[in-house]
């Protein structure tokens, strides 16, 4: 480890805040709650300048909500994060931070996070609540450790940031936002199997019951095919909404995934497909959320 990487670096104190943090699952968070906030003022007719502050309280109190959520998981997971390769630099296993202020930090922090979110909607507070809620004591403390499901309820807790970014202007009742509650839902189960294949010696190694360890990586792979085909009507059931654009790049993109997954039955080099998976599921979410802004500008 090189002396800007290590804790007494100069550069230590941010690397363990993003370690903390989980810097790009927290960015990989808040970008639905600033895509659907958008989509809701283009349409509910509104104009962002007259919603500034919204906008404002809206991405604080959701990033603090969710930045609290991961300091609680890294606080209760210590124990694991110390068996696996792809954790052991969290500041909760190298001593960096203490235990005790990491859970202090969390519960301010998503205390703090709700109370903004209150001063946007009730809507918006309990859908950032419910998401909190699903990610830390449904997901974390109740089901990781014992079931295989942990994968799905963790993805129920996601797929509620649209949600917040859009009822902080309008009732989630619309088929956009019900739709990309479903699109972060779906999207999430075969990105979070890709990691577990991907980083299966260290989940057997830490006893954690990720789908690939309980039931091994067959069976996983073919959950995945089953998941990213789920994804397929979503561009054909917003077609009206969002526009053609939207629809060739999301098809294109669905279709293209859906050949990627199927390539695993026939693959030799498992984690070398599961690596490109998650790629391509990073990217295929970003593409999509970006365009979504873009058809409506």
């Amino acid at each position: 480890m090189n002396k800007d990487q290590s804790p007494s670096g100069r550069h230590g104190f941010l690397t363990n805040i993003k370690y903390l943090l989980k810097g790009k699952v927290l960015v990989a968070n808040v970008l639905p709650v600033f895509t659907a906030f958008w989509l809701a003022l283009h349409f509910s007719g509104e104009h962002f300048n007259n919603h500034i502050g919204t906008f404002l309280l809206t991405m604080l109190g959701s990033t603090l909500v969710i930045a609290g959520a991961l300091m609680f998981n890294n606080w209760y997971e210590a124990d694991l994060d110390k068996k696996m390769d792809r954790t052991r630099n969290r500041p909760t296993v190298t001593g960096a931070f203490t235990l005790r202020a990491v859970f202090r930090s969390a519960v301010v922090t998503s205390v703090l996070g709700l109370a903004i979110m209150l001063l946007t909607t009730p809507e918006a507070a309990l859908y950032a609540f419910l998401g909190w809620f699903f990610y830390v004591v449904l997901y974390t403390f109740w089901s990781k450790r014992k079931y295989t499901i942990n994968t799905i309820i963790g993805s129920i807790s996601g797929a509620f940031t649209p949600l917040i970014g859009w009822a902080a202007i309008a009732p989630a009742g619309h088929i956009v936002p019900i739709m990309l509650f479903y699109l972060l839902f779906i999207w999430q189960v075969p990105h979070t199997l890709a990691i577990a294949i991907k980083r299966l010696s260290d989940y057997t190694r830490a006893g954690v019951p990720m789908l690939p360890v309980v039931s091994g990586v067959d069976i996983t792979i073919r959950q995945m095919i089953i998941y990213v085909m789920a994804l397929l009507p979503l561009p054909f059931i917003l077609l009206p909404a969002m526009g053609g654009i939207f629809f060739i790049v999301t098809v294109i993109l669905t279709v293209g995934w859906i050949i990627l997954a199927f390539t695993g039955l026939k693959s030799t080099e498992i984690r070398k497909w599961a690596q490109i998976n998650l790629k391509y599921s990073l990217l295929y979410l970003i593409i999509i959320l970006v365009i979504m802004i873009i058809v409506t500008i």
